[in-house]
């Protein structure tokens, strides 16, 4: 009972610095003056709408789909301009939160760094904070959720347990594989791992490495959903390349990966997901 008290504390606390961080948004850059005339200026004089604030200052919220994600890159692109440091912060604060509390869509969170930060520095904030949020699950699940977890996904736990047993001698490779091709989703290897008694620094570094070519892929998909302004711009010569010169480097790790697991991992010795293969035993 302690450990859900304090987990329900933890998230309320969370949740509150977030909803704050977003409620209390810094005054808006101002946009560039046009030239207007007389009787505009006396129109617009007479309005009671600050100038200087965007239509879409209310409008701060976790995307769940590509137009959301959209309207949200500009509003923080537009922010950007003159409160880097907010627009870091809060980003920083939402992915964190999501990563942390085991929620779904950071991909959307991946392909928004790309579109704010650019396609250097959003990868490696993608990275660094895809590490830290896994590590801070896989903490929180070693301090309030362990035997809740087990009650909940008593199969699927025991399968990775035997899994993790029978790769120890390479069980930082094991991690990778999970990681490039996941037999069970982040999600549940974050919350799991230290039931099944992964150490933290194999779990962080594998985070790490494992999903860089996934961040890779999000982040350069930001880029360009932050550059194309139609159909036509996304589907010419120049981005198609791209996209094919994006996806070959983010599957060569992955294939290199499966062509050593072969030879080095045990992988099929039980089932996948908690469903046990129809395989007879001869």
């Amino acid at each position: 009972m302690r450990s859900v008290v304090g987990l329900i504390a933890v998230v309320a606390a969370a949740s509150l610095y977030l909803y704050s961080l977003s409620l209390y948004l810094p005054a808006a850059p101002r946009r560039r003056a046009h030239p207007v005339s007389e009787s505009e200026h006396v129109d617009s004089a007479g309005s009671e709408q600050p100038p200087d604030r965007p239509e879409e200052h209310g409008r701060l919220k976790f995307p769940s789909d590509l137009e959301e994600l959209r309207e949200l890159a500009e509003l923080l692109q537009f922010y950007k301009t003159e409160h880097t440091g907010y627009v870091l912060l809060l980003f920083c604060s939402a992915y964190l939160y999501k990563q942390s509390f085991a929620i779904p869509g950071s991909s959307f969170l991946n392909i928004l760094a790309g579109a704010i930060f650019g396609p250097y520095q959003g990868l490696l904030l993608a990275c660094l904070l895809t590490t830290v949020g896994s590590t801070m699950c896989y903490l929180l699940s070693q301090a309030f959720g362990k035997q809740y977890i087990m009650n909940l996904f008593p199969e699927k736990v025991s399968m990775l347990q035997r899994k993790v047993e029978d790769n120890q001698d390479c069980l930082f490779f094991f991690l990778l594989f999970l990681r490039f091709f996941p037999m069970t989703p982040n999600w549940f290897l974050n919350m799991s791992a230290p039931i099944v008694n992964i150490p933290i620094t194999f779990f962080l570094c594998s985070v790490f490495i494992g999903l860089l070519p996934y961040n890779f892929i999000c982040v350069q998909t930001g880029v360009m959903l932050s550059e194309v302004s139609s159909l036509d711009d996304l589907f010419s010569w120049d981005r198609l390349l791209q996209l094919l010169a994006i996806a070959c480097m983010a599957l060569l790790p992955g294939a290199l990966i499966r062509h050593f697991s072969q030879r080095r991992l045990k992988l099929n010795d039980h089932s996948q997901n908690g469903i046990r293969s129809n395989k007879k035993v001869q």
